[in-house]
């Protein structure tokens, strides 16, 4: 696999606060990463513009949305991320949001993905919840119904990725979050994997915040988690 195409399958989180830390985090990382998750801190502290800025920049953007509502309201919204020009877009992997938006953005590039299970919940957590299922189990329902809804890949954890694979098959994007390099605190994870064994079980992408955000030498810190990528 060519340097270019490794870095493809990393992704980097905006977790900050302001506009300002993320550019520097952009700025800092330089051509050592290509692609960038921004979720709900930085989308309303106008990252959503920053969004388009980076796309239009020639970096790749994962908008980490989550969304779920109606099926119109889903819809209409998942029409204008598509204007944005961004890479992959996430949704909460319930059937009807996730046929609404496939409908919503037929003809575009934009790979839409559906949020199984997150990464941070638990057995307990999902008793607190209502479900009647395992964390395991409730993954690979939900990833058979974004295969069936015409989704182009779930989010799970990376020690689900492989069970996940043998039900969407090789086409689909897995993209990981909890990715943790040797040695890192799992902080507030609670299913969490190293980079390379992430895609020995079959992760095609792979979400990282802290280790990099939060790291002295953030270049450094991407550089290294690449390399464990490489070994796999």
């Amino acid at each position: 696999m060519t340097d270019a195409a490794l870095r493809e399958r990393l992704i980097v989180g905006l977790d900050v606060p302001t506009l300002n830390v993320a550019e520097q985090i952009v700025s800092e990382l330089g051509d050592a990463v290509s692609f960038y998750k921004i979720g709900y801190q930085l989308a309303f502290a106008g990252g959503l513009g920053f969004a388009s800025e980076l796309a239009g920049s020639g970096k790749k953007v994962f908008l980490d949305m989550k969304l779920l509502d109606i099926d119109n309201t889903v819809a209409k919204g998942v029409e204008n991320i598509v204007k944005m020009g961004v890479s992959m877009l996430t949704l909460h992997a319930y059937p009807k949001a996730m046929k609404a938006a496939v409908a919503a953005a037929r003809g575009s590039d934009i790979c839409l993905l559906g949020v199984t299970v997150l990464t941070s919940m638990d057995q307990q957590d999902i008793v607190d919840a209502g479900y009647e299922h395992d964390p395991h189990t409730l993954v690979l329902i939900r990833a058979e119904q974004a295969l069936r809804a015409g989704m182009g890949g779930v989010v799970c954890a990376a020690t689900e990725a492989a069970a996940v694979r043998k039900i969407v098959g090789q086409d689909l994007a897995v993209v990981t979050p909890g990715i943790r390099p040797v040695g890192a605190d799992a902080g507030d994870q609670k299913r969490v994997m190293t980079p390379a064994d992430a895609l020995r079980s079959g992760a095609s992408h792979l979400v990282v915040g802290r280790p990099i955000v939060g790291a002295p030498d953030r270049k450094a810190a991407a550089e290294a988690i690449l390399a464990e990528m490489s070994d796999a």
